[in-house]
């Protein structure tokens, strides 16, 4: 059976890839499982230098990589330049830390007892990884994985095939063989596969839906798993905030990548008493987005990836605009395949525009009298995955960091990652954690090592 891959944006076959049965599927897990048991006794420090081949290649690669990244799921040209870069950068910080990372913690010695906690792999890793960010949510758990010692096998999403083989190629062109190899599975096979004892994590970026299967299964084998799911990010602009900087960074927040990001602006609220500034600068920015060919460098705004999200989006801009709200900018579908940047304001906090992952281009404002109400309206959420404070004031921002649940809390910035601070989740966001140290620990087993002399 094969999986035909069609472009989002004009429904040309992009690629016909097979799919693994169960007996395909555990030949490549028995071949990762056999090269791990080589591999990490390989020392951390060649680990690194042959993992750092694995991403030159990508660099090598950029331009093919990027152009299979927009034919997919239509990620304007020069976004996808942008990621192969980021994956670059992030696989380059954790090279950097890897040796101090995995080393072991040698504890004082102790009426001649020798102790130490050591990070030992886990095993085969399953990585199901998603199609909106295809290299930078696969490399937060490829590259720290293999450095850790541990083999990978990637089922990426059904939507993104070409980016799991481009990693599987990095491999092999780095003589890393069979411990990054791509799996296309349908979800029964995915389940066989998690049921294996070889496979020792499971790692899900995806629906809380489809987080919570993921997660129950692995319970049954008491396997960790790391799961990076949805979000409903707040931003907050405060009456001292930079307006122009604000503006800008919330607009961009929510409709870079078409809006279709975990971690993007979900809802706005704003000082009522610099609210009419920051709509009017809002609203000139999202009529400037360009919606076209994603292979087109003047295009801004590419096609959804799932066009069945289109509807979504209408009704919940019908919804917002019953409830209240005022659209001043898009709203609309456009070519059944592009959904306008869209601004809205005053949507009520119960609509779900305001409660609930958009998945697209949608910034729904919404004023406050004072930090107090926007703190109890961030917070009114199941999930935590990152909020924003736009505020010239650290204080103010260290308040809302100590009161808000999420595993990010931004100053001045949003919709961003850096390599060096964990990305994780609070509540229906996941757990679990990618990237920085914790990222390795995450991805390893702590082994108590206690002699005696």
């Amino acid at each position: 059976m094969q999986l035909v891959v069609q472009s989002p944006y004009d429904d040309a076959v992009v690629a016909e890839v097979p799919f693994d049965d169960e007996a395909a599927a555990l030949a490549k897990l028995a071949a990762a499982a056999d090269a791990q048991r080589t591999w990490r006794d390989v020392a951390v420090d060649e680990r690194v230098e042959r993992v750092r081949k694995l991403v030159e290649w990508f660099t090598q690669n950029t331009e093919e990589i990027a152009r299979d990244v927009t034919l997919q799921m239509g990620k304007p040209l020069a976004q996808a330049r942008a990621e192969v870069a980021g994956l670059v950068e992030r696989a380059d910080y954790l090279l950097s830390i890897a040796a101090a990372s995995l080393a072991p913690e040698v504890l004082p010695p102790k009426d001649g007892l020798t102790r130490r906690i050591e990070h030992v792999p886990m095993g085969v890793v399953l990585d199901i990884a998603a199609w909106n960010y295809p290299l930078l949510i696969a490399v937060n758990v490829v590259v720290p994985a293999l450095l850790a010692g541990n083999a990978v096998l990637l089922k990426h999403s059904a939507r993104t095939p070409l980016c799991g083989l481009h990693f599987e190629r990095a491999a092999r062109a780095a003589g890393l063989g069979a411990l990054v190899a791509q799996v296309v599975l349908d979800h029964g096979t995915t389940a066989r596969i998690i049921a294996d004892e070889r496979v020792g994590h499971v790692a899900f970026t995806g629906s809380v839906e489809g987080g919570r299967h993921i997660h129950r299964a692995a319970a049954e084998r008491f396997i960790d798993t790391g799961l990076e799911l949805g979000g409903n990010d707040p931003a907050y602009v405060a009456a001292d905030a930079d307006l122009a900087v604000a503006a800008a960074g919330v607009v961009d927040g929510a409709c870079f990548n078409a809006g279709q990001s975990c971690c993007a602006v979900e809802r706005v609220y704003v000082h009522a008493s610099v609210a009419d500034e920051l709509l009017d600068r809002a609203r000139a920015l999202v009529e400037a987005y360009r919606t076209g060919d994603p292979l087109d460098e003047r295009t801004t705004l590419g096609p959804l990836a799932n066009a069945n999200a289109l509807a979504e989006l209408s009704e919940q801009v019908r919804e917002a605009r019953a409830g209240g709200a005022e659209v001043l900018a898009g709203g609309g579908v456009r070519d059944e395949r592009f959904f306008e940047a869209t601004l809205l304001h005053g949507a009520a906090a119960e609509t779900t525009v305001m409660r609930e992952e958009s998945f697209g281009p949608l910034v729904p404002i919404a004023r406050v009298a004072d930090d107090a109400e926007a703190l109890a309206l961030m917070n009114d959420s199941r999930y935590g995955l990152t909020a924003s404070v736009w505020t010239a004031d650290r204080g103010r921002a260290d308040w809302f960091a100590a009161r808000h649940d999420a595993g990010t809390i931004y100053q001045n910035r949003c919709d961003a990652l850096d390599p060096a601070l964990p990305w994780t989740g609070f509540r229906d966001s996941g757990k679990g954690s990618t990237l920085s140290v914790h990222g390795f620990h995450h991805l390893t087993k702590r082994k108590a090592i206690h002699f005696r002399a």
